[in-house]
């Protein structure tokens, strides 16, 4: 489901709209059109059969003007450094919304690590940190889990870098085990803050969340966590679908029954209480609230016109692609865009990152709390600034917000040499 268009025009021609409504030099906007370094790797990994096999590897920091920059790692077939610059700057307006110290980065390699063993994901790991160590570190770049990672690549990585340069680090990767320096609800926050957000917005419209049907794309920690809370909170989550399989009840879904029926049979096919469906079919169900969590692109040229949810809710970066967006506008669909919407995964980042630091680790209802507030004051600000500014839509308002939180960290710091 992930279409071709994800690309730096694509994402400049979005800025430009909010450039009216900014006070940004051009100084300060050459050091956004432009990441500050994108590097590409060979990676040889000798295999369980004896062989050696090569993969290509890439890490590009977009900036650095607010703090060290932080992004994920992703491992995914395909990836390759054009896709890392764009996620990368998208990631530095997140983290500017989100009012954190840092900026935007993005690497991954390019692999499907279901087709590789256990060992073989280790040595992979291992030699992409290596080649990384004299570039990475709590003060420079710090790695995060994404697409293909999990905590125990993130432990792997923690590992390969004291190895390294000899010290043990536990702000140089973020999303790790709890019992390595890792957060609470680390792989919740993502999928929280959409519904956080969602709810706010859909409220100020005057439209209930309660018995509001739901179509949840992509069944990973993101997409769980979001059907989870939306059903809590007293939603019909009718459809959840992943890049393979989905299942439907016109009734709701129980959520944490199939939860249970996608970790044992590793598919949502043949879930008792519901319906096979396709994946496709899910994206065109006539119902409220459509979040998106799955990958880039989503929602694209090619699919946009069977859509027919009311809002769409993108619970990951650039779900909706801009020229899918400018239709559905039209049509009077509203996107609930991944600056804002997906902003949970970049605060409790930065707060697993404070906790390293500081060496002091909080409760898992302080780490919530701290979530929740963040999340708030983030959408507290994109709304004053689309009323102060008069902005036309969420996502130009975040856009806004973020260029002038840059702008005025590249003006204060200025130009070295």
């Amino acid at each position: 489901m992930r279409g071709s268009g994800l690309n730096w025009q694509g994402l400049m021609e979005q800025l430009q709209q909010a450039l009216p409504h900014c006070a940004v030099t051009e100084q300060s906007l050459a050091y956004f059109k432009y990441p500050k370094r994108t590097l590409s790797v060979n990676l040889p990994v000798r295999m369980d059969d004896g062989t050696v096999r090569m993969f290509r590897g890439y890490r590009t920091v977009h900036s650095t003007a607010r703090g060290p920059s932080m992004g994920g790692v992703r491992y995914r077939a395909g990836v390759n450094s054009h896709e890392c610059e764009v996620l990368s700057a998208i990631t530095t307006l997140k983290a500017a919304v989100a009012d954190v110290p840092l900026g935007g980065a993005t690497g991954g390699v390019d692999v499907d690590p279901e087709t590789l063993s256990a060992h073989e994901l280790q040595g992979l790991t291992r030699r992409y940190t290596s080649e990384l160590v004299e570039l990475i570190g709590k003060q420079e770049d710090i790695l995060a889990p994404d697409i293909g990672t999990n905590e125990q690549i993130m432990a792997w990585i923690y590992d390969a870098f004291a190895e390294d340069v000899g010290e043990a680090s536990a702000g140089v990767v973020v999303g790790k085990p709890l019992m390595l320096g890792g957060t609470y609800r680390s792989k919740d926050a993502r999928g929280r803050s959409a519904v956080v957000i969602a709810q706010r917005i859909l409220d100020a419209q005057g439209l209930p969340l309660k018995n509001m049907t739901v179509a949840v794309y992509g069944h990973g920690s993101t997409g769980r966590r979001a059907a989870q809370t939306l059903a809590e909170l007293g939603a019909l989550v009718v459809a959840v679908s992943e890049s393979d399989s989905a299942t439907y009840a016109s009734g709701g879904l129980d959520v944490a029954a199939l939860a249970e029926h996608h970790a044992t049979q590793g598919t949502l096919h043949g879930f008792a209480g519901g319906t096979d469906i396709t994946p496709a079919e899910a994206l065109e169900l006539d119902v409220g609230l459509l979040v998106l969590s799955h990958d880039y692109g989503t929602i694209n040229a090619s699919n946009a016109h069977s859509v027919r949810a009311r809002f769409l809710v993108e619970a990951t970066n650039r779900a909706v692609l801009p020229e899918a967006e400018r239709y559905l506008a039209g049509r009077g669909v509203q996107v609930i865009p991944d600056l804002i919407a997906s902003i949970g995964g970049v605060i409790v980042n930065y707060l697993e990152w404070v906790q390293g630091a500081s060496n002091f680790f909080w409760t898992e209802d302080e780490i919530v709390a701290a979530i929740d507030v963040r999340v708030n004051a983030a959408l507290d600000d994109v709304l004053a600034t689309q009323k102060d500014r008069n902005v036309p839509d969420l996502r130009t308002a975040a856009y806004v917000l973020a260029l002038d939180r840059l702008n005025n960290a590249v003006v204060m710091r200025g130009v070295y040499p």
